[in-house]
């Protein structure tokens, strides 16, 4: 009964949010304010460069997962990501240099308009994000993104993007 009453609340406070935005226009505002993307972007579109781009991704992921892992809110996010700027451009000239690089890499959390992307029926609608930018290089090559907050996804072994859900993994370890 307790499960139940849980699962009533959770869907209740869902439909509360999307009631409260629907009619006033901010419901996009209001969604794009809720996520902290991250942008890899290569030191140019040679295959080289698109390439380790790759690796640093798989770097700096690794880096960041534990940072922002027990995050709670997106501000603390960004707040435990801000202080470690120099430490993830260090992450990721190692990586550089570790593949016979000699460029380097500018992190910086700013707000930047993107387009709509959908992956694995997770969509994110265009709009303006906060986001950790990170430039390779010149920056100028195709970029690798994701979402550090909430932690939507996370690279595997592989390389292949993995979704995860926050609130899914809640409700799996209660009812599991």
């Amino acid at each position: 009964m307790k499960k139940i009453g849980i699962i009533i609340l959770l869907i209740a406070a869902i439909a509360g949010l999307s009631v409260a935005f629907m009619g006033n226009g901010r419901a996009e505002e209001s969604a794009n304010a809720s996520y902290l993307r991250v942008h890899i972007r290569a030191n140019s579109n040679a295959a080289e460069d698109q390439n380790v781009k790759y690796k640093v991704r798989d770097s700096v992921v690794e880096y960041l997962t534990p940072t922002v892992a027990d995050c709670a809110t997106k501000a603390e996010a960004i707040e435990k990501i801000s202080r470690k700027l120099k430490e993830v451009e260090q992450v990721a000239e190692r990586t550089l240099r570790a593949n016979g690089y000699g460029y380097g890499a500018r992190a910086s959390i700013r707000e930047e308009e993107f387009p709509t992307r959908i992956y694995d029926g997770v969509t994110l609608e265009a709009g303006v994000y906060d986001a950790l930018i990170l430039e390779l290089g010149t920056g100028a090559g195709d970029n690798w993104w994701c979402v550090v907050y909430p932690p939507l996804c996370f690279t595997s072994g592989n390389g292949n993007v993995v979704y995860k859900s926050k609130i899914a993994e809640i409700i799996q370890k209660f009812f599991g």
